[in-house]
């Protein structure tokens, strides 16, 4: 399996290969595996986007057609995806405290991905060399990322992302993928780890969901971008059955089912603010995608305990009513107890690009009833990306351009 031929190895899914019993006969039948071995065998892409949907959205742009030409201009008018961005690379990004410059990272993560977009949908060179100019010019630059307890976030929403445009130029002669890899695993894994293992000292229950979420996104990410199953399944292992907020059972706390008979799932940052309760929904959503991709369905863990809660911040963002029981958790270093008592009306409505990708899972791949999250999607439909919700960090902490990508 060459790296100039991608598409042999679309459908090797590393988890179905390992779950099958016969997995090593199937790895030395695919010639992936040594005689005394079975490896872990990762599908690439296979973080956001699968060939699958590459190729889809190439045909469905090319003949013209809606919704998936609306996203294309969405993507093409974003001043991000132009093959004319010129990289600003900087050795060291700060998050919180003194200096920050953390926003120059996530423009340029941010056009790093939309110009890889462009590239592999549209097949335009000028965009593939601007996206691997830009990624190369950091991998040769960065050494640190630092600050105060942000520094995690920025370690953690950053991560993620650039590893995904990263895997979307993996293929790509000009782009040099090893250095990527290891700026990733020296500089962004061990601040992820950090976190997710000892969480700043601070008692476990003290960081918000979206704290070990994005911590957990880029660790699967960095996974699979390296093809390092240890790191995959601590991200995985974490979701199911992490002791912080970010696991599933700890970020959807309370389940509920509606007068119309949908179930419901109260969110962690239900009571603190619906930005951030959206947000949620991006850094569990990339998870589950990158995971699907994979051949692990975390969207459907724990009889789809995901969907109840994008269920719930769905409805309660398009303006009804949802439940909600009071919420109380430890804080700082000594766990001392807090509470919300009702669900928070700041920021509500906020739009982030989040949606399509929950809705073209649930309803179409899945086939399910997801009223809530198929309004809210189409409500902000064509989803753009970093760029086109504001020039503050919170408009670029999901990649977006869903409608493009996920519409079926």
């Amino acid at each position: 399996m060459s790296r100039t031929s991608p598409h042999l190895h679309q459908h090797v899914s590393r988890r179905g290969l390992l779950k099958t019993a016969g997995g090593l006969t199937a790895a030395l039948a695919l010639g992936t595996a040594s005689a005394t071995a079975a490896p872990a065998t990762f599908t690439h892409p296979g973080m956001l986007h699968n060939w699958g949907d590459i190729n889809r959205a190439k045909v469905r742009v090319a003949a013209g057609t809606d919704p998936w030409l609306s996203g294309w201009n969405k993507l093409t008018a974003n001043s991000h995806a132009q093959s004319t961005w010129t990289p600003n690379p900087q050795a060291t990004i700060i998050r919180g405290g003194t200096g920050e410059n953390y926003g120059i990272l996530y423009n340029d993560i941010a056009a790093a991905y939309q110009n890889a977009l462009r590239w592999q949908v549209g097949g335009t060179e000028a965009n593939a060399q601007c996206a691997a100019a830009i990624l190369n010019a950091w991998s040769s630059t960065l050494t640190t990322v630092t600050g105060n307890a942000d520094r995690f976030l920025a370690a953690g929403l950053y991560g993620w992302q650039f590893a995904n445009a990263a895997e979307l130029m993996r293929d790509y002669d000009g782009f040099d993928l090893a250095a990527f890899q290891q700026m990733m695993a020296d500089v962004f894994y061990p601040l992820n780890n950090q976190f997710l293992t000892g969480h700043n000292d601070a008692c476990i229950t003290n960081y918000w969901a979206n704290w070990d979420l994005c911590t957990m996104a880029s660790i699967m990410a960095i996974g699979i971008l390296t093809d390092d199953g240890t790191k995959y399944d601590q991200a995985v292992t974490y979701f199911k059955s992490g002791a912080g907020n970010g696991s599933l059972a700890h970020a959807v706390p309370y389940l509920y089912t509606d007068a119309d008979g949908y179930a419901l799932g109260q969110w962690q940052e239900s009571g603190r603010d619906q930005g951030h309760s959206v947000l949620g929904m991006g850094q569990m959503g990339a998870i589950c995608e990158m995971a699907w991709n994979q051949g692990d369905d975390l969207y459907s863990y724990d009889d789809k305990r995901f969907m109840k809660a994008a269920q719930y911040v769905a409805k309660y963002n398009l303006g009804s009513d949802v439940p909600f029981t009071t919420y109380t958790w430890g804080s700082g270093q000594n766990c001392a107890q807090q509470s919300q008592t009702a669900i928070s009306a700041a920021s509500r409505g906020q739009v982030r690009p989040v949606w399509a990708m929950l809705h073209y899972h649930y309803n179409r791949r899945l086939y399910l009833d997801d009223r809530y999250i198929s309004q809210m999607c189409f409500s902000v439909a064509p989803e753009g990306g970093g760029g086109d919700y504001g020039s503050t960090s919170g408009g670029y902490d999901q990649l977006g351009f869903g409608t493009l990508m996920y519409a079926k």
